[in-house]
């Protein structure tokens, strides 16, 4: 680096990744600010610079010496795990000034002699104490992978069966298509059979463990929890998302349109990604797009980019971060938040290029078998080539990734919103579920099962859900009046009694 540059970088101040010191008067702080540079992205120490004032007052030869070992003793001795700097002497008029370059580190989180860890904080740098940023840190490195983590007390029998199924069907394709077995008749065959066709011998508890969603010590993974529980929500509650459509354009304001009940958000990643898609095309007004007046409108935003942005929510949100992703309808833009910035140092820049650098690696390998997406990082280049205004913002203060889409003026319809309460509103919009025109009051019961139906279920699942016999007096009573109220569906109506008749949400 030339004085110049040196002279410019001085001119610019402090900031989070150029720190000045006039001389080292105190190894330790000094060491604290290397182990901040080594959790964060890295940054400069100038040594010959006043902090306060930014006036140079460079080192003599004899300093530079001195400076440059005692540098190189506090990145061995003050850092913990210790650190390489790569250290310079920049010739200013006087004397030298000496600039340490301390990269980001590979082995986090760093802590000094003390066993504090640090991080920056803007131009300074603060204590870290929070055990969700600490596995933050370790899974950056690969030192922690918490898609792999433990789920206490979970067994096999918390799992979806279907989900599980329609997993094996999709990661084993060519063997399931040489056994016959395909989408059609997948209620035909029992997940013992599936798990036979795989690996013929092997129980569905040692498939499970070959395949790693079991760990070496019995416990379920996280991943395999996300992906194929019942209720996931039971041992990781905060793994789900907040859908809130508002009237007007503020999170403050109290009055919305629409708003998904928690219980209704509750499952696996299959679930939560049909229910936040439901809740888009309920809230986002349709289009037309042709000249003809009778032709098939499309969804004002793109049904794909939302597709991509909401997969890429449910799949690379940071699970050490305890919080829901959130969804936001306003009248003049949609919001999506996903707990954690982006990983791996990567930038906006990068993923708008393509670039694809997944955080939960092993949960982003197994989810492509029940998610659309295909994982090779195209995703929001597709989502960008819809031709949306939309804006993506790496939050580090916050730990979020939101990706904001622009809503043309008058995307929202306003007739029948009048001023109200929070609770009327809400009210309203959760007993008309189905349709506008046809109010409908559910028990919390009833309310389960249609939301269990996002995804097509059995008459026995459905009974299963709800701890009762398959018999004709409550297939009646539990489904069939759901039927007639028109919150459920068949998927074959014509053939009512068809041996694989299911029954789904209602999407209109």
């Amino acid at each position: 680096m030339t004085e110049q540059e040196v002279l410019k970088l001085r001119d610019h101040g402090e900031v989070t990744k150029v720190q000045f010191k006039e001389r080292i008067i105190d190894a330790y702080d000094v060491g604290c600010e290397m182990v901040a540079f080594s959790n964060t992205h890295g940054g400069q120490l100038v040594i010959g610079i006043n902090d306060k004032m930014g006036v140079i007052n460079a080192l003599s030869y004899q300093e530079v010496q001195e400076t440059t070992n005692l540098l190189g003793n506090i990145a061995s001795e003050n850092v913990i795990p210790s650190i390489l700097l790569d250290i310079e002497t920049i010739a200013v008029e006087g004397g030298h000034l000496v600039m340490a370059t301390i990269k980001e580190g590979l082995n986090k989180p760093y802590h000094d002699n003390k066993g504090i860890v640090w991080v920056k904080n803007g131009a300074d740098k603060r204590r870290v104490f929070d055990n969700a940023e600490l596995a933050e840190m370790m899974s950056q490195c690969g030192n922690f992978a918490p898609d792999e983590a433990a789920v206490a007390d979970a067994s096999i029998s918390d799992l979806d069966e279907h989900c599980l199924k329609t997993y094996l069907l999709n990661r084993f394709a060519v063997v399931m298509a040489q056994k016959g077995v395909n989408e059609q008749n997948l209620r035909d065959y029992t997940l013992v059979q599936m798990t036979h066709f795989v690996a013929g011998g092997v129980s569905m508890e040692g498939l499970m463990r070959n395949l790693r969603f079991i760990r070496p010590d019995g416990k379920l993974t996280v991943a395999a929890m996300l992906l194929f529980g019942k209720y996931p929500q039971r041992w990781l509650p905060t793994y789900t998302a907040k859908c809130i459509c508002y009237v007007g354009n503020s999170v403050g304001g109290t009055m919305f349109r629409d708003k998904v009940n928690d219980a209704d958000m509750e499952g696996h990643l299959l679930h939560q990604y049909e229910t936040i898609m439901a809740f888009f095309t309920r809230n986002l007004r349709n289009v037309q797009v042709e000249k003809e007046f009778n032709s098939q409108g499309k969804l004002e935003i793109s049904y794909a980019a939302l597709v991509e942005f909401v997969v890429n929510a449910l799949v690379h949100r940071s699970l050490n971060w305890k919080a829901p992703i959130r969804v936001f309808i306003f009248d003049n833009r949609v919001e999506i938040h996903s707990p954690g910035e982006l990983p791996n140092g990567l930038t906006v820049d990068d993923i708008v290029k393509g670039t694809s650098m997944p955080r939960n690696q092993f949960l982003f390998t197994n989810a492509n078998y029940l998610l659309p997406y295909t994982g090779a990082g195209s995703g929001i280049l597709r989502a960008l080539e819809e031709g949306l205004d939309v804006m993506f913002k790496n939050e580090e203060r916050i730990h979020e990734f939101v990706i904001i889409i622009k809503r043309e003026p008058g995307a929202n319809n306003q007739e029948g919103i009048q001023e109200t309460n929070q609770e009327s509103v809400q009210e309203s919009v959760q007993e008309n579920v189905q349709e506008k025109h046809i109010k409908v009051s559910l028990t919390k019961s009833q309310k389960d099962i249609v939301n269990f139906c996002s995804v097509p279920r059995t008459a026995q699942e459905i009974l299963d859900r709800l701890g009762l016999t398959n018999h004709s007096a409550n297939r009646k009573r539990h489904i069939q009046t759901l039927v007639d109220m028109g919150v459920l569906e068949m998927t074959i109506p014509e053939k009512p009694n068809d041996r694989n008749q299911k029954y789904r949400k209602r999407k209109k």
